[in-house]
């Protein structure tokens, strides 16, 4: 039974790629998902005090979440910087980046707090780990309901 339609078109599609295989394959697609996290862009790598760790994740991980006005209206933006050694880290990151980036914050703020759970994930990878990505998730909330700096 999937769970993932009261989530974004987008991360309902990506929920439905993890459930849809075997166990054993979740955390490869996982870990091809830690290849597709995009750099920071430069105004941001040259500012690391604009970026926030998110401590409760085992591996080092910072983000920024800023909004962006454009012709259909307000929406967010994330960046995730983590190190290419933690790629279970940079995994889950990209997941939110693939299902998140471009939606109202609105959108983000409805998808369930057990997201994490749904790929699962919980059978391979450490409860440490798997309270580190809903900390990201809930991290990415939390900057959206206390306000949103304007993208430069």
């Amino acid at each position: 039974m999937t769970t993932s339609q009261a989530l974004p078109p987008t991360l309902a599609e990506i929920v439905n790629d993890f459930q849809e295989l075997e166990e054993r394959d979740r955390l490869t697609l996982l870990l091809e998902f830690s290849r597709s996290l995009p750099p920071l862009p430069e105004r941001l790598t040259n500012h690391p005090e604009l970026l926030e760790q998110v401590v409760e994740c085992q591996s080092p991980l910072f983000l920024t979440v800023e909004s962006e006005k454009t012709e259909n209206g307000e929406v967010v933006r994330l960046y995730f910087q983590a190190p290419p050694e933690a790629p279970t880290t940079r995994g889950f990151a990209s997941v939110l980046f693939e299902g998140l980036d471009g939606l109202t914050a609105e959108e983000i703020l409805a998808v369930p707090d057990d997201m994490p759970n749904q790929l699962g994930l919980t059978r391979a990878i450490s409860p440490l780990r798997m309270r580190g990505m809903s900390a990201m998730l809930g991290r990415v909330k939390r900057k959206i309901s206390g306000g949103l700096r304007p993208a430069a």
